[in-house]
């Protein structure tokens, strides 16, 4: 009798864990939307650099 009760603790854990990674992928599926509508040139953009410094060109390794 008790295994029962164990299954639908189970049963009710699962599907409070499986609403939950729901719920993440919907808010991360609109942030990626919200942030494809953004202009190319819009400030705050995550792959800009915070300086305006050139980045600095490497030399090739020497063998």
């Amino acid at each position: 009798m008790i295994e029962i009760e164990y299954q639908k603790m189970h049963t009710a854990q699962l599907l409070r864990e499986a609403e939950q990674e729901r719920l993440a992928r919907t808010v991360t599926r609109g942030r990626r939307a919200a942030r494809r509508a953004e202009p190319a040139g819009s400030a705050g953009t995550g792959a800009d650099s915070h300086t305006d410094r050139p980045r600095r060109q490497r030399l090739p390794r020497t063998a």
